[in-house]
């Protein structure tokens, strides 16, 4: 069975939590050292509902196997036309395409909703996530030596751009 992708519901926190805690855990894709709980994840949902922004699942047979979303790039005004974007895939499902298309999803909705540049900001270290990125028309920007610590190292933050 093919897995779908659509609009994450409530009852998707649970698959969404799985996801990012285990990227908290075992990466440094997400500069954050503490796992979530439900009832932060599920602010997390309701802001994002609350500002019109997408949350995008990928499910299989039921189960979330990766999810994606962007938000406000800066909170000032001139900032508004563009977007910065989170994307994460269960470790089982990774390398097998869920990624891109839920960065596909992704770049349709934004241009839905009529944004102009989507900004990726990803551990310099992560080729994976680099190379996903490039593949749809990102390009490197920059690079953010030592900005932030995890597992006792330094990390270089690279960011991608897409203008749309």
């Amino acid at each position: 069975m093919k897995n779908k992708l659509r609009e994450a519901q409530l009852e998707d926190l649970p698959g969404i939590l799985e996801i990012y805690n285990d990227v908290v855990a075992t990466t440094t894709a997400i500069y954050d050292e503490f796992p979530r709980n439900i009832e932060q994840q599920t602010q997390w949902y309701h802001a994002k509902k609350e500002g019109c922004w997408p949350i995008i699942i990928c499910e299989q047979e039921a189960h979330v196997v990766g999810f994606a979303s962007y938000g406000s790039f800066r909170a000032w005004p001139g900032y508004r036309h563009t977007v910065e974007l989170s994307l994460h895939v269960a470790k089982a499902w990774r390398g097998q395409g869920v990624g891109s298309r839920l960065l596909e999803a992704l770049i349709a909705k934004a241009k839905e909703q009529e944004f102009h540049t989507i900004i990726a900001g990803i551990d310099s270290e992560n080729k994976a996530s680099i190379l996903l990125h490039k593949k749809f028309d990102f390009q490197i920007s920059g690079e953010l030596k030592q900005v932030a610590r995890k597992f006792d190292r330094w990390l270089d933050l690279t960011f991608m751009q897409r203008l749309i």
